[in-house]
């Protein structure tokens, strides 16, 4: 996105990817599918340790009529609404077909891409930039952006590169940590549920934060997963990395709320079991009975006040149990990064080193799953690409004008 942005006439744009192809965060994406933009994008449901001044401006630097006009025009990639949700996918349906969508137009717009081309650093160079570039002769350059990702999913080829070489050149970094990745819990006690799956709220608890989310839920075989557990579960990891109390997560089964469980628990005929599994997955009905320590053969006419009690904590406020989480190797993002105050939220550009960007998930904000991500990697990338490119073609008809 960045190069797409900054290429025009006159200006050398480089690519330097370490992989054999690049854009593998995107190939993995939604089960290969590919959330392009989201619905809406609340910038409150960011999270950042940074000044939400600059997270707000930067947001608003590309908005979402203007990202999918570029999708469909520039990058010539029909985008289709869910229904449901209002999220913009591919009309291929898949995410293949949006990496390419932007290799092809980098490439129509005359940008080198050097593929299994691994940086090493970056440094000052007499008012330019000299990239380190392995096994080669370093490339100097008027300008250069780093959209090198963060420690998430680290098989696509995101190693901490910023985290790393940025903070040798000063920069401020907050803490990084696994955002929006599995939990698990050991032993893996729900193991039995794997492949379960099913709609709810979940709030988590910390000692310094609480987020709640709606959505789906999944059992694995060793923990939880699903995007409504991964929106909340760098509540539970950062309070972990900090060594606060365990944070704690609550789970109201299919978001009936406890007046709507309530309902459902009415005296009547039948077995109380038949009534839950009429609204939950049937191992999951099972299980929730055990957990509340009711019969399964108990007759709804006969359930005592106290039976009632527990077995409505465990369908609307169920206290999810776990022990660690699965790391950079299944999380989404890469939460915390290079402070947004480094850089200007109009450009992109570092403010203590000009002609220097930083773009993408190296910058400390992530969103939540659906889109939100995609949308900071396209908007930052952006907002870098044009900078740079304005920059340095107002640079030479400078030159050429004297």
């Amino acid at each position: 996105m960045a190069a797409c942005h900054a290429a025009r006439p006159g200006i050398r744009v480089v690519v330097l990817e370490r992989k054999s192809d690049g854009g593998r965060k995107i190939l993995i994406s939604g089960g290969g599918r590919c959330n392009v933009l989201p619905a809406e994008l609340d910038e409150r449901r960011f999270v950042t340790a940074s000044s939400p001044n600059s997270l707000r401006k930067i947001l608003r630097g590309w908005p979402l009529p203007a990202m999918r006009r570029f999708f469909e025009g520039d990058a010539a990639l029909p985008l289709v609404e869910e229904v449901e949700t209002g999220k913009l996918f591919p009309v291929a349906n898949t995410s293949r077909s949006v990496r390419d969508a932007l290799v092809n137009l980098a490439a129509r717009r005359g940008v080198e891409v050097r593929t299994n081309t691994t940086v090493v650093g970056i440094e000052p160079a007499a008012g330019r930039w000299r990239v380190l570039i392995e096994g080669s002769e370093p490339l100097t350059a008027d300008a250069v952006i780093v959209a090198t990702g963060g420690l998430s999913v680290p098989q696509t080829g995101s190693e901490g590169f910023a985290f790393r070489n940025l903070t040798n050149l000063g920069f401020t970094l907050h803490p990084t940590y696994p955002a929006l990745t599995p939990l698990t819990i050991s032993p893996p006690t729900f193991a039995d549920l794997a492949g379960v799956s099913l709609d709810v709220d979940i709030t988590a608890r910390s000692a310094s934060e609480q987020r709640r989310a709606s959505g789906g839920f999944l059992f694995t075989h060793r923990g939880f997963s699903g995007p409504a557990l991964l929106d909340v579960s760098h509540v539970a990891v950062r309070a972990r990395l900090a060594g606060e109390e365990r944070a704690v997560l609550t789970v109201d089964w299919r978001g009936l709320g406890s007046e709507g469980w309530q309902q459902r628990l009415q005296p009547g005929p039948g077995l109380v079991v038949t009534s839950l599994r009429k609204e939950l997955p049937t191992r999951l009905a099972d299980r929730l009975m055990q957990e509340a320590d009711v019969d399964l053969d108990t007759p709804a006419s006969r359930l005592d006040r106290e039976s009632r009690r527990r077995l409505l904590q465990a369908l609307s406020s169920f206290t999810l149990p776990w022990s660690s989480d699965e790391g950079y190797r299944k999380a989404e993002v890469t939460g915390g990064g290079i402070a947004l105050e480094e850089v200007d939220p109009v450009t992109m550009e570092c403010r203590r080193h000009p002609g220097l960007y930083v773009v993408g998930e190296s910058l400390d904000a992530f969103g939540p799953i659906g889109g939100y991500n995609f949308s900071w990697a396209w908007v930052t990338g952006h907002l870098a690409g044009r900078a740079a490119g304005s920059r340095l073609a107002g640079s030479r008809a400078d030159v050429a004008s004297r």
